[in-house]
């Protein structure tokens, strides 16, 4: 799943995915042209950046309106964090391009010249007119009383924005360790924004999208790449470094590299702060200066090559404490389910989101933030404002609980919204992202943002008029359905189990173990599962997945006839 231009292409030449089955004795790249598809020698490619190998492949082909998804060093060599990059975005998480890399596929290009046909033209025009319509009218009328980020539509506005008090202040320095709450200072407002209205060359859209969420940025005359979301802080802030041209000159290596801008921030943190602790040695760092921007460097290059301790560090966080001991498990205190997470520390225990976090089948960022307000409303004219202009809730319910919900007294976190609440709430904001994954629609259009263009009343209508099968509410929650069990039960024979569905010990201050048992137990029901985060066999013959039931039964996962 990535942004861009390389699925619309792909649309043109006729597909709508691409599936990689077995592996390649030798590195090779895929060229499709609409109906004649190639494998090809990549061989000259080894070693190369994912960008360079964009560039490089469409001058092979003397193609330059080809679309090129590539990975780099990174990839190649099966770094858990590497990603998939093209043009004007990525996938980024969970490590796409070491699977690529294992397969040895350095790249896939495609070029499309064909014709898109709907089933009924006209009336999805009709509603594309309203989406179009309602973008327009969010730009010009942003949210009131959220922060900046949230206050409009796509994926943050990282690019066009430059008060970064909120991310700067709230979430994380380091390895997920320090909150600097007064960080915004003048001279720090200043410099940063200088630095990114330097750096940026030009805002940038995806395919056929009025919306400018990235951008083409070049630090201090350096080579231009994409820039996008949190991605612009998240080297400074774990290194630790205040000067935000830092993090645009690493991140363009990473990008070479392909590797994921989340994570792999908060793998170097682990080592510099393993460093400091003095459970990785000299020797572990022979060679690196001494400096915390040629620190960062030096590791990136070590993780993206595995070379020394780079290769332990490649395998993330939580598989690298684990290789090193002698108390490196202490310092992994910011995964779920193996897996790093956004650094942030918060105070009360959220409900909701500690559910979101918990139950996150794929550990996606965007997957723990929705169209459900963050916190609440300070004021009750605040809430009324918010609920008055919210056609995207699926039910009018769900407006009576933004109001309910207070930020101080017993109409607050962590007892409200209450268990029965959040469970509809959460199974909300899954449904939306598992419609915009299942449609390959960009979730800052539907289910990332507060109020976005794209919802659960007007997905079926544009479903139906663009391919034909008639899709009600109902008819398209089932599919949604369908998939989240799917994506469970397949986890589930991975091994995922009750146990593993925690936060980090510290992501808040104030936990409640009572309240997080109960709050598991109440979703688990209302989803159909039984009381380890399984399905049920009853709930699967319901969905029409009684082949899923059969193999969790014959794996030994589900236990014959339990419930």
């Amino acid at each position: 799943m990535m942004g861009g231009f390389f699925g619309a292409e792909l649309k043109y030449a006729g597909y709508d995915k691409v599936v990689f089955r077995n592996k390649s004795p030798r590195l090779v790249y895929i060229w499709i042209n609409n109906d004649k598809v190639e494998i090809r020698d990549a061989s000259h490619l080894k070693g190369k950046g994912a960008l360079e190998t964009q560039d490089l492949i469409r001058a092979e082909l003397k193609e330059p309106r080809a679309q090129v998804a590539a990975i780099g060093l990174a990839g190649e060599n099966r770094v858990f964090t590497a990603s998939i990059e093209q043009s004007r975005s990525s996938a980024s998480r969970l490590g796409g391009g070491a699977v690529m890399g294992d397969k040895n596929i350095k790249a896939v290009a495609v070029r499309g010249t064909k014709d898109l046909n709907l089933a009924r033209g006209a009336e999805f025009m009709e509603y594309m007119a309203e989406v179009t319509e309602y973008i327009n009218f969010r730009n010009t009328n942003p949210i009131p009383d959220v922060m900046t980020i949230l206050s409009g539509i796509g994926s943050p506005q990282e690019m066009k924005h430059t008060d970064e008090k909120w991310h700067t202040e709230n979430f994380m320095w380091g390895n997920a360790r320090t909150r600097r709450r007064d960080f915004w200072s003048k001279p720090n407002e200043e410099n940063w924004t200088k630095s990114q209205l330097e750096a940026v060359k030009r805002l940038i859209s995806c395919f056929n999208c009025p919306q400018q969420c990235g951008a083409l940025v070049s630090s201090e005359d350096g080579p231009r790449y994409m820039m996008k979301c949190f991605g612009k802080l998240t080297y400074s802030m774990a290194a630790y470094v205040d000067d935000l041209r830092f993090n645009f000159r690493i991140l363009q290596r990473a990008t070479e590299y392909g590797v994921d801008s989340f994570s792999t921030p908060q793998i170097l943190a682990f080592a510099v702060e393993l460093y400091e602790a003095g459970i990785l040695t000299d020797k572990d760092f022979e060679g690196c200066p001494s400096d915390k921007e040629g620190r960062f460097i030096w590791l990136l290059d070590r993780v993206a090559r595995r070379e020394g301790i780079g290769d332990i560090l490649a395998d993330g966080v939580y598989y690298a404490a684990r290789k090193i001991g002698n108390g490196a498990e202490e310092f992994d205190h910011n995964t779920i389910k193996k897996h790093e997470q956004l650094p942030l520390k918060l105070g009360m225990l959220d409900p909701i989101y500690f559910l979101m976090y918990a139950t996150n089948e794929k550990i996606s960022i965007t997957q723990i933030e929705g169209n459900f307000p963050q916190a609440a409303f300070p004021t009750k004219e605040q809430r009324e404002s918010f609920v008055k202009d919210w056609p995207q809730v699926p039910d009018e319910r769900f407006k009576q609980y933004v109001m309910q919900w207070e930020p101080r007294g017993d109409n607050a976190i962590p007892y409200f919204p209450t268990p029965d609440m959040c469970c509809e709430i959460v199974d909300w904001m899954e449904m939306l992202h598992n419609i915009d994954d299942a449609l390959g629609l960009c979730a800052g259009m539907g289910s990332f943002c507060l109020k976005p263009p794209y919802h659960i009343h007007n997905y079926p209508k544009l479903i139906s008029a663009a391919t034909g099968m008639d899709m009600d509410e109902s008819g398209l929650k089932k599919i949604v359905n369908r998939s989240r069990n799917l994506h469970r039960a397949f986890n589930n024979m991975r091994g995922m189990r009750r146990v593993d569905e925690k936060p980090p010990e510290d992501h808040w201050k104030r936990r409640f173990p009572e309240l997080e048992e109960q709050l598991l137990s109440t979703y688990y029901n209302y989803k159909g599962w039984n009381i380890d985060g399984i399905p049920t066999k009853e709930r699967l013959l319901e969905l029409d997945l009684g082949y899923v039931a059969e193999e969790l039964e014959k794996r030994g996962v589900l236990k014959v006839g339990q419930n």
